[in-house]
């Protein structure tokens, strides 16, 4: 411990390097199940690309981890310290360098808000496509770690599908820049796609160039209310059989419904008993919207026509449905995803399931791609649950992934392994593919120092 703390005294400047108990708690964990809580052995605030360098090549002479974090949004334990580690925090390396409105394109350091991203891009006209429900607090190089989602991605993809170019440190402390500043680009392998996503195992992202889409001129919003959360997620489908892409297409069950009502004042509930939440947008938002209308009223909805300032909170509610909890081991969020053709059928088990184990359940969904947040937990008394009730909890969620993988889907779709997920890897990519990764982040990082234990 001495000689890599002592050697990072020399190597930082004052204020970048912290050890004092607090801090280190702060950055020990981000908002995902603890399964392994360690302190690391200290927090650099980097607030330079020399900075990052210093560190990892420190930490490879000593043969130290590093865990990189952001914000600590996390929710699969992808920023969880590892034993030993240094927790590189990127937060302070907050700079928009460039903003072209002319190419579509931005270059930003990895501690950038997205929020902050999106509202630099929107004088001119622009957006970062990418929404996670974190938005305002996440950060870019957070959301390339994980290849964050959110709400817009049925129509305008996850973050893989934005990040042309990235630079990135090494696990021997050098820089590498992959990629291109152009949208169609197709020399060598795709260095920058498998950084993407590879949450912190492979190389440290520094900067990234990203493209941005045109801010939408015209945005309108259904709220359609169902009886029960199987006839939304059929209302899903039929929109797509209208062939109607929506920029946002959300689904709530009674459950996040009933919880929403109670932290926002709100009146959801008294309704109905499920919300279909749809936006269209662009030149061609009112048209599409009055086929999108017609569609689910016809399926037995009750539509409404939302003026814009309700429009606006619905949206903001169903951004902040996941409630004011964190998941620890008695409450836990799930991200499977499974095929759109699926997914009443999946809905239908997990309501099965949750009354089969004794367990209570609310979900929220990304219903435009198929990517639902089912939520199991059990009641605590006085903070103590028994160990039958946690066996209970567990066989759900287990079911809730195989039941998902029988129907051709993943244990992940936008959230990522971290650490949490390991656990069910091997139910979705069998050995010979595991091992592929890792040879591959052998190559990358033959001393095993980057976030170990996560992601693979």
């Amino acid at each position: 411990m001495g000689n890599i703390v002592d050697e990072l005294k020399t190597i930082l400047e004052p204020g970048k390097l912290a050890v004092d108990e607090q801090t280190l708690a702060i950055y020990a964990i981000d908002q995902a199940p603890v399964l392994d809580y360690q302190l690391p052995l200290a927090v650099v605030l980097a607030e330079t690309v020399a900075d990052v360098q210093a560190v990892v090549t420190a930490c490879a002479k000593h043969h130290v981890p590093i865990v990189a974090r952001g914000a600590g949004t996390g929710v699969s334990g992808g920023a969880h310290a590892s034993p030993g580690c240094i927790v590189l925090g990127l937060e302070r390396m907050n700079r928009i360098l460039d903003l072209n409105p002319d190419d579509e394109t931005a270059v930003v350091e990895p501690g950038v808000i997205n929020a902050d991203l999106n509202d630099a891009a929107a004088v001119h006209g622009l957006m970062y496509a990418p929404d996670p429900a974190s938005f305002r607090t996440s950060t870019i190089g957070g959301n390339v770690a994980t290849n964050a989602g959110g709400l817009r991605c049925a129509k305008y993809g996850v973050t893989r599908d934005s990040v042309l170019a990235l630079d990135v440190v090494l696990a021997d402390g050098s820089l590498i820049h992959t990629g291109h500043q152009t949208f169609k680009g197709v020399a060598g392998y795709d260095l920058t796609g498998l950084f993407v996503g590879s949450e912190g195992t492979l190389g440290i992202v520094v900067g990234a160039t990203v493209r941005l889409k045109y801010l939408p001129r015209e945005v309108h919003t259904i709220a359609a209310f169902y009886p029960d959360f199987r006839s939304a997620a059929s209302g899903v489908l039929a929109v797509g059989k209208a062939r109607v892409q929506p920029a946002i297409m959300e689904l709530l069950d009674g459950g996040s419904l009933r919880q929403l009502d109670e932290i926002h004042g709100s009146d959801l509930s008294a309704r109905g008993a499920s919300l279909l939440l749809i936006q269209t947008d662009g030149f061609g938002a009112a048209a599409e919207a009055d086929v999108v209308r017609d569609v689910l009223a016809a399926g037995g909805a009750t539509v409404t026509t939302e003026a814009s300032a309700e429009a606006e909170q619905l949206v903001e509610l169903r951004r902040n449905s996941r409630g004011v909890e964190v998941d620890d081991e008695y409450r836990v969020g799930e991200d499977v995803a499974v095929p759109r053709s699926r997914l009443v059928d999946y809905v239908g088990e997990l309501e099965a399931m949750a009354v089969a184990h004794g367990v209570q359940l609310k979900v929220v969904a990304h219903a435009g791609d198929g990517n639902l947040h089912p939520t199991f937990w059990v009641d605590r008394l006085d903070n103590q649950v028994d160990a039958e009730a946690m066996q209970r909890l567990g066989a759900a969620l287990d079911k809730s992934i195989t039941v998902a993988l029988a129907m051709g889907g993943t244990i992940t779709g936008e959230h990522g392994i971290g650490q949490y997920k390991l656990r069910w890897l091997g139910l979705e990519q069998p050995q010979p593919v595991r091992e592929l990764q890792r040879r591959i982040k052998e190559l990358f990082d033959p001393a095993g120092i980057l976030n170990p234990g996560k992601a693979i």
